[in-house]
């Protein structure tokens, strides 16, 4: 492939590892798992679970439900327990649009850890899990890592589990916010757009990390080829996204922050968990 990817269902596009797919309606799930080093190599991706959500056009779907199904069943694969104490945290800079998919799903999230115990039994919310939820922004506006800020809360509060929310860079335009890849091998800050930096894994945090990823950037010579068959070996570092793209963060955003907030309270009645976010 001549231009760069986070997807590995685009890096596995010589099929050298197993795929297996799934319909939900009109939205495709295809998993692929790397479990060796050799594996890992032939892709260039951490061994892991990695689970691509593919749906049409998002603002021509008449309604979410099935890929929101699909989400579901994704986290459901790589978190198969329901936990007690996660973190979930949003990856990105909302002042660059395609990097803000992470923070404007956080801002949806239904944060809990403040809510327990006898307090949380006399609001009707029996069996509610632990939620925290944190944007760290970005190193050029806060002169942290975001690796070093989740890290720093990760040892404070200690969750069982990190969920990191990020834009991710697609090999091809027809993926641009019609992919969701979810892993379990973490996530490196910023990579969709980039600007990578320090990773955010088990190895790095000490838990479990998921990470839920879209693509929301191409390179520029990916254009050229796609439309006119012409191969750009330009090292030149731009990126392109769709023209629509506020719009599209924010309506994914939404889905993601539903698929979240419903799929982390497993014993609460769902209408519950949406009415007060």
């Amino acid at each position: 492939m001549s231009f760069r990817t986070d997807l590995a269902i685009e890096l596995n596009s010589k099929k050298s590892l197993e795929e297996n797919t799934e319909k939900i309606g009109e939205i495709a799930l295809t998993e692929i798992r790397v479990e060796n080093d050799r594996q890992s190599a032939e892709i260039n991706r951490p061994k892991g679970t990695y689970i691509t959500v593919q749906f049409p056009e998002i603002l021509k779907m008449t309604d979410s439900e099935n890929l929101e199904k699909a989400i579901k069943k994704a986290l459901s694969v790589l978190l198969p327990k329901p936990l007690e104490k996660i973190l979930v945290v949003g990856l990105g800079n909302t002042e660059i649009t395609p990097d803000s998919i992470g923070p404007l799903t956080a801002t949806q999230l239904l944060a809990t850890r403040h809510i327990w115990g006898e307090y949380a039994e006399n609001l009707g919310l029996h069996g509610l899990k632990s939620v925290s939820v944190i944007s760290p922004n970005v190193l050029g506006k806060t002169g942290i890592e975001a690796a070093e800020l989740v890290k720093s809360v990760t040892d404070s509060i200690k969750p069982q589990a990190v969920i990191a929310i990020d834009a991710l860079a697609a090999g091809s335009t027809s993926r641009l916010f019609r992919t969701v890849q979810l892993c379990n091998s973490g996530i490196s800050p910023g990579s969709g757009v980039k600007n990578s930096r320090k990773e955010l894994s088990q190895n790095t945090l000490g838990v479990p990390v998921i990470a839920l990823g879209v693509p929301t950037v191409v390179d520029t010579g990916i254009i050229a080829e796609e439309r006119g068959g012409i191969k750009n070996e330009s090292t030149t570092e731009m990126v392109v996204t769709a023209k629509d793209v506020d719009i599209l963060c924010r309506k994914l955003s939404e889905i993601l922050a539903r698929c979240l907030n419903i799929f982390l309270q497993p014993e609460i009645d769902p209408e519950i968990i949406l009415s007060l976010v």
